[in-house]
């Protein structure tokens, strides 16, 4: 394979991020990223030292783009959701690097940031102590929780079409299938973080 003379960190975290929306966060590898770019395997310790370095290559490159700068609104609800949305948006073309989101959240400067954001909020808002890690670590399990979904099993996905044909078994949930057509990506992550937040007090 030709060797390239040079790459940038784009470049490799793009190579990198491309295995994992085509074939899966399991396939990524030294070796898988090297043949994305064209070059032998080796040649890619030259920039990089292993996989988790790969993984968290991706994660900065999709939350680099994101403002994590918190909004001027009028409640400490709003400019969560404000922040959450802005890394919905950010993530939710790349469902399979969810995991990476908690994996590293100790050593991505992108996941620090929006611990940061968030976390200034709540602190603004009254939490403290134990119950402002309550609050935020419910946050951070919808946020991931609600990406998952939307990525893995989406509700205009064929999962909801077999769901509501099954009313005389499970009419409930046959019932709720039929309704979830009409409900679209963001209002889905957008109601449910609502509710979520209406049930946090400091």
């Amino acid at each position: 394979m030709p060797r390239k003379r040079s790459l940038t960190t784009d470049q490799l975290a793009a190579a990198a991020l491309a295995v994992v929306d085509r074939d899966g966060l399991a396939v990524l590898t030294m070796r898988t990223v090297a043949q994305e770019l064209n070059m032998g395997t080796m040649s890619l310790y030259r920039y990089v030292t292993d996989r988790e370095q790969l993984e968290r290559l991706v994660v900065e490159l999709v939350l680099g783009g994101v403002d994590f700068t918190v909004p001027d609104l009028p409640t400490w609800q709003e400019r969560i959701a404000e922040l959450c949305e802005r890394i919905r948006l950010a993530v939710q073309a790349h469902p399979a690097m969810v995991p990476l989101l908690l994996v590293h959240r100790h050593a991505s400067p992108g996941v620090r940031r929006s611990g940061e954001a968030m976390l200034s909020v709540l602190a603004g808002a009254g939490f403290a102590g134990e119950r402002r890690v309550i609050a935020f670590r419910a946050l951070v399990s919808y946020l991931i929780g609600a990406l998952q979904a939307e990525g893995l099993g989406p509700l205009s996905g064929a999962g909801t079409d077999v769901l509501a044909t099954l009313g005389e078994q499970y009419p409930y949930l046959a019932e709720t299938a039929v309704s979830a057509r009409g409900v679209t990506p963001q209002r889905e992550f957008g109601e449910g973080l609502a509710l979520l937040l209406r049930g946090l007090t400091p």
